[in-house]
């Protein structure tokens, strides 16, 4: 799999942990950036590595900031782009096998590298397949393309 790898100042050093890790997983990876422990905005690195994974030169993307939650909200502005925050086994494996994401986030302030090693080789591990989730993912697509019929739901 080709992998989009990226994180601001908070998560530079533990991408620098993870790079060995997913070429040793036999992955290739692009790493967007940061370069540094200089303070960055999460959105400026988080877009051009979504909107890689977006396009199809990716198969998946790693985001990481301080917590994932700001990579996870900058990511999903981009349509095509499905990004959750992972930060236990239980999630990051329902991201694949219920929502078919196609990129992780994770907070280096919340997990230490053993915990992030563990997710991301269970992550890359996965894969969708057709399920009751399906229908749900196709009302993503539906919202992406303005065309989900909205249903109000009564109490």
């Amino acid at each position: 799999m080709k992998i989009a790898i990226a994180s601001d100042h908070g998560g530079y050093a533990l991408k620098n942990e993870l790079l060995p890790y997913i070429t040793e997983l036999g992955h290739e990876f692009r790493d967007f950036g940061c370069c540094s422990t200089d303070s960055m905005d999460y959105p400026d690195i988080a877009f051009p590595a979504a909107e890689a994974v977006a396009s199809g030169e990716f198969d998946r993307g790693i985001l990481i900031c301080g917590t994932g939650i700001g990579m996870a909200i900058s990511a999903n502005k981009v349509n095509g782009v499905y990004a959750a925050v992972c930060h236990d086994i239980y999630s990051t494996e329902r991201s694949i096998l219920s929502n078919d994401c196609n990129c992780m986030c994770m907070g280096a302030l919340v997990i230490g590298k053993a915990t992030a090693l563990t997710l991301v080789r269970t992550w890359l591990s996965l894969t969708f397949k057709e399920s009751p989730s399906s229908k749900k993912i196709a009302k993503f697509k539906q919202i992406e393309a303005g065309t989900m019929e909205v249903k109000l739901h009564a109490n």
